[in-house]
């Protein structure tokens, strides 16, 4: 039999085929159609099943009509001219397809919980929490199905899985590298699952991390993104967290007490400056009415310093009011007590013509 003997005795039952698979992607297609159709009246009302058939609906689009073409391609001669490569690739492809769906349909019930618990409230601590735990649960789980995913495709490879039994019969030297190297990675993926269980940083977290104020933005599968005050990005990896102190000013509330020091004379009556700040705390938005107090701190030989302490809800608040309450109190100082600042005081002793001039009587002057 020549060549062209041999081409036309094969094309007719890959027509065949072609026809069958071309049915199956149609039908497929149509079912898929009228299935989400369904799907979406049935979910309507219902947050978590509305979400997981939208973050669904492409991976089973893809799905439905695979697996028909699948089973027209499991249909066809064993005999048929490259039938079995044509079924690895399907095979392969439908493990794609499923990881893919799986992970849509993780990510879409971690939405679905988020939206459940919105964060744009006043006490939003435990939307927070649910966000935090929602995010990195999820992408650790999304890792793991990716994982597993790659691990299944290459095992349908024979070669592959040759070499990985190998590998695991003389995984001496070879597994205690490869754990080496994979350290920081595992480290991660476990330091994400301690901060998503036991929660020391949220989502929208005020931090003082490395000598930097911020809040949390993002929680990755690796990293914490951190946006600084000035706009800037603090990129921090997971393990750090977990190795290292930190300032969070929002762990278990918000509010917070600022403090405002003022350095005056002692002749200063400090009754008008008490009431000067009662004043601008009653009339700054950003006070919450809890805390409003003033206290002499610390004495030295030429001052006194005074210390404001006042509270807010927030830290932006907090910072915002300790601002407003030191620019008022230096100008009622200046306005009302400009000759109470803080001055050094010097004394000037008389000295006799015939008298010798030591260092000890050289002419001294007032500064102020």
């Amino acid at each position: 039999m020549n060549w062209l003997e041999f081409s036309l005795a094969n094309s007719r039952p890959w027509l065949e085929l072609g026809l069958q698979c071309s049915l199956a992607i149609l039908i497929g297609l149509l079912v898929h159609a009228l299935l989400h159709r369904i799907a979406c009246r049935v979910s309507s009302g219902f947050v978590v099943a509305g979400s997981l058939v939208t973050y669904g609906r492409r991976p089973v689009q893809l799905l439905l009509p695979l697996l028909l073409v699948q089973i027209a391609a499991g249909d066809a001669p064993d005999s048929l001219f490259l039938i079995n490569p044509l079924r690895h690739l399907l095979s392969i492809a439908l493990i794609a397809v499923l990881t893919f769906l799986c992970i849509r349909l993780v990510k879409g019930m971690a939405e679905a919980v988020i939206s459940l618990h919105p964060a744009d409230i006043a006490d939003n601590l435990r939307a927070r929490s649910v966000h935090t735990q929602a995010r990195v649960l999820s992408r650790t789980v999304m890792s793991l199905v990716g994982l597993v995913g790659v691990a299944s495709i290459l095992m349908t490879f024979p070669g592959v899985r040759q070499i990985g039994a190998s590998l695991l019969a003389s995984a001496g030297v070879a597994g205690l590298v490869a754990g080496i190297a994979a350290r920081p990675v595992l480290g991660n993926l476990i330091a994400g699952l301690q901060i998503a269980l036991t929660q020391p940083i949220r989502i929208d977290d005020v931090l003082i991390v490395e000598g930097e104020w911020g809040k949390v933005e993002e929680i990755t599968g690796s990293y914490v993104v951190v946006r600084i005050w000035d706009e800037r990005r603090l990129i921090v990896p997971l393990e750090w967290f977990i190795q290292h102190p930190f300032q969070n000013w929002t762990r278990s509330t918000s509010q917070l007490i600022g403090t405002v020091l003022l350095w005056v004379d002692y002749a200063m009556p400090l009754e008008p400056l008490r009431q000067e700040l009662e004043r601008v705390c009653r009339a700054a938005p950003e006070w919450d009415g809890r805390v409003c107090l003033l206290q002499v701190t610390e004495t030295t030989e030429r001052a006194m310093q005074v210390r404001a302490l006042v509270s807010a809800r927030d830290a932006s608040n907090a910072w915002d009011l300790r601002c407003r309450v030191r620019e008022a109190l230096v100008v009622f100082v200046q306005e009302g007590y400009a000759s109470y600042l803080p001055r050094l005081r010097a004394s000037f002793d008389r000295i006799t013509d015939d008298a010798p001039l030591s260092p000890s009587h050289a002419p001294c002057g007032t500064v102020e």
